[in-house]
């Protein structure tokens, strides 16, 4: 089964690419799209208990770590823009199979804000990801920390593509802001971004937007590619915005629990296993077992991030910048 938050508005029986109510879904693994005769508990406020109960469940690792407690593994998954339902359900599924294939036993969800399938929706996308952006914490990251138990803690990670680390940005952000939520206590323990859609410059540690997304996570790792074209500031859909994470990298002055894993010659030596994917400099982390791999180590936290065999160190670079190897 797959296990979906999403916030899109139902209309005439499918989702749309509209702000709407949280609905919680269990997607069997027929269904190549979601519906919403799919949801737990209908439209709700609050996640459900007996969706939280079927996710913590599956969360929970067979074989646990040497020298670490029992403990269950969940990575939300925050699509980017652009995304159609069967789209994210997709990407869902491949990310999930490309961290079972190597060795995750935890849970995948994704968070599904509402895009639409048009590139040229970039800004009402970026619009309607703002609007929603506080129930990935109200609704999604808080209805999990609020059911750990002392005998089997639950790490929560994030992988967030594209328009996706806007949107983590932003909930973080608005979270902090909010009384009820900044009440509860709530942390992630890895971030991972892959072709961040967010500015370089205001990933810095004491950027007012970035500061409660490093305060409430123990590691964030970004992935960049500088041949991604999508965030190229040449692109018209991008309205000649900053340059972007996702392309050129954290900045020097991003603390020192973040970490920038740089893609670009990796992805340059492979740019054919992706001739045929759809923006495939842009999305090929999905279909990629090298960064499955070190996307997986990094979850699992168990090696120091410049000991993984995935990674190689740069020589001359800025800080906590390391190179995605094969």
């Amino acid at each position: 089964m797959d296990y979906i938050f999403t916030v899109r508005r139902i209309r005439n029986g499918t989702f749309q690419p509209e702000p709407g109510q949280n609905s919680f879904l269990v997607v069997p693994p027929e269904a190549e799209d979601i519906s919403p005769a799919h949801r737990i508990g209908g439209a709700v406020k609050k996640m459900p208990d007996s969706w939280a109960r079927r996710v913590l469940h599956e969360s929970k690792l067979d074989h646990v770590p040497e020298g670490q407690p029992n403990r269950g593994d969940i990575v939300v998954h925050i699509h980017g823009f652009n995304v159609s339902t069967r789209k994210m359900l997709r990407r869902h599924r491949l990310l999930a199979k490309g961290l079972r294939d190597q060795g995750f036993e935890g849970v995948v969800v994704s968070y599904d804000w509402p895009s639409a399938d048009k590139a040229l929706n970039y800004l009402e996308d970026r619009t309607d990801a703002k609007i929603t952006a506080i129930r990935l914490v109200d609704s999604g990251i808080t209805g999990f920390a609020q059911r750990q138990t002392p005998d089997c803690p639950i790490n929560l990670h994030i992988a967030a593509h594209s328009m996706g680390a806007f949107v983590l940005r932003e909930a973080f952000d608005d979270a902090d802001d909010r009384r009820y939520v900044a009440g509860h206590a709530w942390n992630v323990s890895q971030v991972l971004l892959m072709s961040a859609d967010v500015s370089a410059a205001g990933m810095c540690q004491h950027a007012g937007k970035s500061s409660s997304l490093y305060r409430h996570c123990t590691r964030l790792t970004n992935y960049n590619n500088p041949h991604d074209s999508v965030l190229s500031l040449s692109n018209i859909k991008r309205l000649g915005v900053a340059s972007r994470a996702g392309r050129v990298g954290l900045p020097d002055t991003a603390p020192d629990h973040a970490v920038n894993v740089d893609c670009g010659a990796y992805f340059d030596a492979n740019r054919a296993n992706y001739a045929d994917i759809e923006y495939g400099q842009h999305t090929w982390y999905y279909h990629d077992p090298v960064f499955m791999r070190d996307a997986y180590e990094t979850i699992l936290g168990i090696s120091d991030r410049s000991t993984l065999a995935t990674r190689a160190t740069i020589p001359a670079a800025l800080k906590n910048r390391l190179a995605l190897v094969g």
